[in-house]
């Protein structure tokens, strides 16, 4: 009986689900799990998930001891992902990603305080630090943060992640992980270039993880490589063997009923072997290499744009629904 393409995957890389949504989750059943502001704002839009939004402004009402709306909307995102996440981590056996408030994506001391308050609350709620991968986009003053976080033993997932420089910097930093985005890549290409598309092996994306997943196997980097963002199915087939995937659930439904051979395309033992050529970055070469890198740098300020676009939608939603239980008689 030939195996599926997700069963051969899952041999040789980490498979992650890359969704807020629980009930995806519980039918693909991953090892992680990863979230991000737009995928909890979606979610937190679902009637299914009403309680949890509730169970949050609930938590944030009384935490915030007679603040006002804004307090406790604030308080209650906070809340709102760790909910999420805890749900996620009875599904998995490892680790949920939960992402800082991109609006602090250059404040270095805002970040390693709202980092340290996420994994408060998880430890609260009896989950181990180890389970978590706190998410931190991948500026200069971010990396800082998750350098003095790893060093805490708070685990770092570095995203929006887009060019070697930042790469180097989370490696050297101490991240446990690195989310470079792949589609997101190849959007910026196929725009700049007018092409409508890539062979998988030449996708800008795909490109660029190899050359990340080589450099740290080549210099004995234990930073993680998780290929992330995808626009399609042949991008994933292009990183297997990476050392992990987050991969949006629609793929991996059509992985698992896709049948026929796998190839492994990232393998460590064959990085070793690389012609790559060491990079050292410090704060004035990373940001001459990043201001170089127009990709990078278009596609960090729209990363960091759209996630805290996605912030004040939720924080909308939670001002609107907090009104309505306000407005609700008691039973």
């Amino acid at each position: 009986m030939s195996q599926t393409l997700l069963d051969q995957l899952n041999t040789m890389t980490v498979t992650v689900a890359d969704t807020g949504d629980i009930h995806s989750i519980e039918k693909i059943r991953p090892r992680d799990a990863t979230t991000n502001p737009s995928l909890i704002t979606a979610a937190a839009q679902m009637p299914e998930y009403a309680d949890v939004v509730d169970g949050a402004l609930q938590w944030a009402e009384k935490e915030a001891k007679g603040g006002g709306e804004d307090a406790v909307v604030k308080l209650a995102v906070d809340r709102l992902a760790v909910e999420f996440g805890l749900r996620i981590l009875k599904i998995v056996k490892g680790r949920v990603s939960t992402e800082v408030d991109a609006r602090l994506s250059f404040d270095t001391e805002a970040t390693i305080a709202k980092g340290r308050y996420l994994i408060g609350l998880y430890e609260a709620a009896g989950v181990s630090r180890d389970r978590i991968l706190i998410k931190i986009a991948s500026t200069w003053e971010g990396i800082r943060a998750a350098e003095v976080l790893q060093k805490e033993g708070i685990h770092c997932n570095l995203t929006l992640l887009f060019g070697i420089h930042q790469a180097v910097a989370c490696a050297e930093a101490g991240a446990t992980l690195i989310s470079p985005f792949v589609g997101r890549i190849l959007d910026w290409y196929k725009k700049d270039t007018g092409r409508e598309s890539y062979p998988a092996a030449e996708d800008p994306g795909v490109v660029s993880v190899k050359r990340i997943y080589a450099y740290y196997k080549k210099f004995g980097h234990k930073t993680e490589v998780m290929g992330a963002s995808f626009r399609n199915l042949g991008e994933i087939i292009e990183l297997a063997g990476c050392d992990l995937l987050t991969i949006a659930p629609n793929y991996l439904t059509e992985l698992a009923k896709t049948e026929g051979t796998l190839v492994r395309k990232l393998d460590p033992n064959a990085a070793v072997g690389a012609d790559v050529e060491k990079i050292h970055v410090d704060e004035a070469s990373f940001r001459v290499m990043h201001a170089a890198d127009r990709m990078a740098t278009d596609k960090l300020a729209e990363g960091i744009a759209g996630f805290s676009k996605a912030l004040v939608a939720l924080e909308t939603l939670l001002g609107a629904r907090l009104k309505a239980l306000h407005a609700t008689p008691a039973a």
